[in-house]
């Protein structure tokens, strides 16, 4: 029934700055939506993550708001070296990694560091586990 997920919605502290660190350091596009409510969102590959002000009005979400409760898992397909690198060269630190991991398609090889919110994130390769 289910083929996979379209978007995940990240409550954040700072959408602004949640945006430009995501463009920045990851690569993602902005996408903003004017209206009643304005949005800002993150593309990549197929998907996006929307980014929600904790405390926003109008716009539901889980019945815990907490900004830097999520753990997101992201897949590159260029190799883990590289996603290595961008992440030394913006400053990021990795807090754990690269390590063997077990992913929905099998075996991969992962790092992992935090967003500006404290979110969980990892980057993982197919490729070299």
């Amino acid at each position: 029934m289910i083929d996979r997920i379209d978007h995940v919605v990240l409550n954040c502290r700072d959408v602004e700055a949640t945006a430009a660190w995501y463009e920045r350091v990851m690569g993602f596009e902005r996408e903003e939506f004017f209206g009643p409510i304005h949005r800002i969102a993150l593309k990549f590959g197929r998907s996006k993550i929307n980014l929600r002000p904790v405390g926003a009005e109008n716009w539901i979400t889980g019945a815990a708001e907490t900004p830097g409760s999520l753990d997101l898992c992201f897949i590159t397909e260029s190799g883990i070296g590289g996603a290595i690198e961008r992440l030394k060269s913006e400053g990021v630190e990795i807090i754990r990694g690269p390590t063997a991991q077990t992913g929905a398609m099998g075996p991969m090889t992962s790092v992992y560091f935090r967003d500006p919110d404290g979110n969980l994130l990892e980057i993982a390769s197919y490729n070299e586990a």
